[in-house]
């Protein structure tokens, strides 16, 4: 349930509320917002919630107490109705501005990697995407180089001022990627490692949750809930299309989950237009329709030579097919009174 303070209470108020509810066995979470301070309270049987619940509605520095039916909590909207802004060193992903996260979907050398960021970077990405470790349906293909990618990612990125996304696959690597990365990406397999899940919530860095490819939404903030329950407030999430009975495109990418996650949930949300379609030609119309739909960023994969890619070069944009997809997706963006 969650625990709204009165206008004005002051800290010893807020420390009186949380004291109370651990003596019942809560645990509390307190956000501090703008106008409102927020006590969030998990943990206590449902049989007692009534009676605890007019207790606090009792105390004179509480406005309002509401019961949270959905088995996520810190991810409802209930539990913080302003929007979540995480801040990845410096760059908000959550709010005015729409964030652009671009890269080559592998690092395969130090050359195609500097290349693909040269150019996302000048023409106004701020996050570098890439990825070190590759799941990959095939024990044959790819797996990525590793340690030696994220030095790659992390040293290009250095020079040009810009951030790093890039996925974790196993709990064990996620102090190692931590050293060299801005953002965690879990991927769509991993969405419902819980292992990797907690891991993850035991650190600060941003995690990037991607939905599985079979997840309904409510499963999606279920995950994320694993990691905010961690104790790690830096989630944003990214639809990135799910499996339906399709084959046209490599996934169905799913642009209702944007306006349905800004209603059920405070957490920035993303789009992967990469994935979601699977084909070059259809990635700047799914882009200019997310941002359209409230998405809060962008991650498009870029290839200096899509043909000659290791992985997924026909869903990566060339250099200059991503330069040409800034400079048309502005209109879109201050249209919608967001900046890019």
């Amino acid at each position: 349930m969650i625990i709204v303070m009165k206008k004005g209470a002051t800290q010893e108020d807020v420390h009186s509320v949380e004291e109370r509810i651990r003596e019942w066995g809560y645990s509390a979470h307190t956000i501090y917002g703008a106008e409102r301070t927020v006590v969030g309270a998990v943990g206590v049987p449902e049989a007692d919630k009534a009676r605890y619940m007019e207790s606090l509605e009792a105390m004179p520095c509480v406005e309002k107490v509401i019961a949270i039916l959905r088995p996520y909590k810190f991810a409802s909207r209930e539990y913080h109705p302003e929007g979540t802004v995480v801040d990845v060193n410096g760059i908000p992903v959550g709010g005015k501005q729409v964030v652009i996260m671009a890269g080559p979907c592998t690092v395969e050398t130090y050359e195609q990697t500097w290349e693909s960021a040269v150019a996302c970077h000048a023409a106004g990405a701020t996050i570098l995407r890439g990825g070190a470790y590759k799941p990959s349906t095939s024990p044959y293909s790819f797996q990525g180089h590793g340690e030696e990618g994220l030095k790659i990612l992390r040293d290009v990125a250095d020079k040009l001022g810009m951030r790093v996304v890039t996925e974790v696959m196993d709990p064990r690597n996620v102090e190692l990627v931590c050293r060299y990365a801005d953002i965690l990406q879990i991927g769509t397999r991993n969405m419902q490692n819980y292992d990797l899940l907690r891991e993850v919530g035991r650190v600060r860095t941003p995690v990037l949750l991607k939905r599985g490819m079979w997840a309904r939404i409510e499963e999606w903030m279920q995950a994320a809930e694993y990691i905010l329950v961690g104790g790690n407030p830096n989630v944003i999430l990214c639809e990135r299309g799910i499996r339906t009975f399709e084959t046209h495109t490599r996934n169905t990418l799913d642009l209702s989950a944007v306006p349905a996650v800004k209603e059920l949930s405070h957490l920035p949300i993303i789009v992967d237009p990469s994935q979601g379609t699977g084909k070059r030609s259809l990635v700047e119309a799914m882009s200019k329709a997310a941002i359209a739909a409230g998405a809060d960023g962008l991650l498009i994969e870029v290839h200096p030579h899509p043909d000659q890619a290791i992985k997924d070069g026909a869903q990566s944009l060339t250099c200059e097919g991503f330069c040409n997809l800034m400079r048309n997706l502005r209109p879109v963006v201050e249209a919608v009174g967001r900046t890019l």
